[in-house]
């Protein structure tokens, strides 16, 4: 053996058995036809017209790593996800020849994308094609928690006319005139700026905290900034959450920033359900602290009403994680997170993506790409066969009846494994806000 061939080998044994840190993968021939997954979907029609000349594209419909086929594991290169499926560090590690991952939407909060770098792993998302949808939504709850429209509807599915102007006033009441109200964004990235834009033709004062905002972007959109969090909490009517969700901010609204609200603020959620603590939002709004809330996204995903602390909670409003959704943006995230896939396959990782998300991390471990990438994984220089023939190959999720074949896809039944539910995020400090710049396309 040479001397380098050697001293790579004690590299790679050092890293994988003291360390337990598998060395990024290095840039270098794909196999012919690699295989790429789509992990928690069945429908791959967008994707594969764009991937089919490139790739052998398989679906796994799982919750879980646990649901994964072993074939999948061993030779995925690369994986497609929406937001039902988590992979934590010890889910990577279950993938051995996995080289990009493609979250079908904005974040990103499911996967841990420092331990993908560590792994090899290029980690990236699609931050544009819901904005508008999102931002749309974001004001349909706002304008519904101050004009009442939900509680009138169900006052009159009831059976309240409100005829008299008495009436009306009760059933109304709690409807408040928009102008001159202060909105609060907590985080300024895509679709924060987009709701702003929107609240100020309402009438709204928009103000808005994102500590990572270089300085000016408030000047260039008419928008106030303020130095902490406390001052947005402290001087809004109606606050809007538009961050990413990490260990820092889990919890940010909780009982401790719920008390530095205005009196009878409203709050309105379609980031990601765990940057609010829904017990304290609950005894918050059954004490009036906070007059009302909608909510998109919650801690517990699909969402209960019969379950949860909000089941008995006063004047609540909750969507199914729906607020990112039109037929043009789910079709545009699906074309847009296969041509990041294409990129991928095609050419250098991570400088030929688009919206690498953990390209720092994997800078940071570039000093072991000496490493040759035959020696970690043989099948990545196209010595491995596929035996899957082109066009898509479904891996049938346990408990759930052979897919019909459709045209140009090919559906094959794989033994079944057993099923676990979903990790869900650790708590973290709420100490420190991490604003997004890629904010809820999915969600």
């Amino acid at each position: 053996m040479r001397a380098p061939d050697f001293l790579s080998f004690i590299q790679l044994f050092l890293l994988t058995f003291f360390i337990g840190i598998r060395p990024p993968l290095v840039n270098g021939p794909m196999p012919a036809r690699p295989l790429v997954a789509l992990l928690d979907g069945r429908d791959c029609t967008v994707e594969m017209p764009i991937l089919k000349d490139v790739a052998t594209v398989a679906f796994c419909d799982a919750q879980s790593t646990q649901e994964i086929h072993e074939k999948v594991l061993n030779e995925a290169v690369g994986a497609l996800m929406y937001h039902t499926i988590t992979l934590s560090r010890q889910d990577l590690e279950k993938f051995k020849a996995l080289r990009v991952i493609v979250r079908i939407g904005s974040g990103y909060d499911n996967v841990d994308i420092k331990s993908a770098a560590e792994l090899g792993i290029a980690v990236c998302n699609i931050p544009s094609s819901s904005v508008e949808e999102t931002a749309d939504s974001t004001l349909c709850h706002i304008l519904n928690l101050y004009r009442r429209v939900t509680w009138l509807h169900q006052a009159m599915r009831e059976g309240n006319r409100a005829s008299s102007v008495e009436q009306i006033r009760e059933v109304a009441g709690g409807a408040v005139r928009i102008r001159g109200e202060t909105l609060g964004i907590i985080g300024l990235g895509r679709v924060g700026q987009a709701v702003a834009l929107r609240a100020k033709s309402f009438g709204f004062n928009v103000i808005f905290y994102d500590p990572y905002l270089p300085d000016g972007v408030e000047r260039s959109l008419g928008l106030q900034r303020v130095g902490t969090l406390q001052d947005l909490l402290m001087h809004s009517d109606c606050i809007t959450l538009h961050c990413s969700l990490n260990e820092h901010n889990h919890h940010l609204i909780n009982d401790f920033t719920i008390k530095q609200m205005r009196q009878g603020c409203f709050l309105v959620n379609t980031a990601r359900g765990g940057l609010v603590d829904e017990k304290a939002l609950a005894q918050a709004l059954k004490e009036g602290r906070i007059r009302g809330t909608a909510l998109d996204v919650h801690e517990s995903e699909p969402f209960s009403f019969a379950q949860g602390p909000l089941k008995d909670a006063p004047n609540v409003i909750c969507t199914p994680h729906t607020a990112w959704y039109s037929e043009q943006a789910s079709i545009e995230s699906r074309e847009d997170a296969a041509k990041e896939i294409r990129r991928a396959i095609t050419g250098h990782i991570p400088d030929a993506l688009r919206n690498c998300v953990n390209k720092e991390y994997l800078l940071l471990a570039a000093q072991w790409s000496t490493i040759d990438p035959a020696s970690v994984h043989p099948e990545l220089n196209g010595a491995a066969a596929y035996r899957f023939p082109p066009g898509v190959v479904g891996v049938a999720t346990p408990g759930l009846p052979e897919p019909p074949v459709v045209e140009g896809i090919v559906a094959h039944g794989i033994p079944s494994v057993s099923l676990s539910a979903p990790r869900t995020p650790s708590p973290g400090e709420t100490s420190k806000l991490d604003a997004d710049r890629e904010i809820p396309a999915d969600q």
